[in-house]
């Protein structure tokens, strides 16, 4: 059975709902992510593409593979997308409500700073391991 909850931006124009197969939380140390939100993206996956109402997400094409959403009044992120398989990633902190979140998984580890840690038992994988296990 799916879960689905809905979450906004910062300013509230744009409001999305998502729905995913379970409750994991993932972290990509990677250095574009990091530099587009000043930290690791932790995100939970899509079993669908996010509907959206409101103002429509900007989208810039980060890398010849993947594209990333955000609010065009207030910038926030609203999604990193795979084209090749059309997989959504969401950031977790745009959901509303609490759900049973367990962080599951960490990805480019070895582009991850040595001034941060995470202290929970995660798969770590690196981010070739990642394109041929993720897609």
């Amino acid at each position: 059975m799916a879960l689905e909850t809905s979450g906004s931006c910062l300013c509230g124009a744009t409001r999305l709902k998502v729905s995913f197969d379970h409750a994991h939380v993932s972290a990509c140390h990677c250095s574009m992510c990091r530099k587009w939100t000043g930290g690791p993206l932790l995100v939970v996956h899509c079993n669908q593409p996010p509907t959206f109402e409101g103002l429509t997400p900007g989208v810039y094409d980060s890398s010849d593979w993947a594209q990333r959403g955000f609010c065009s009044q207030c910038g926030t992120h609203l999604f990193y997308r795979l084209r090749a398989n059309d997989s959504y990633a969401v950031p977790i902190g745009l959901l509303d409500g609490e759900l049973n979140w367990q962080f599951s998984l960490q990805i480019f580890i070895e582009q991850k700073p040595g001034w941060y840690c995470f202290a929970n038992q995660t798969t770590s994988l690196t981010g070739q391991q990642a394109f041929e296990q993720l897609g």
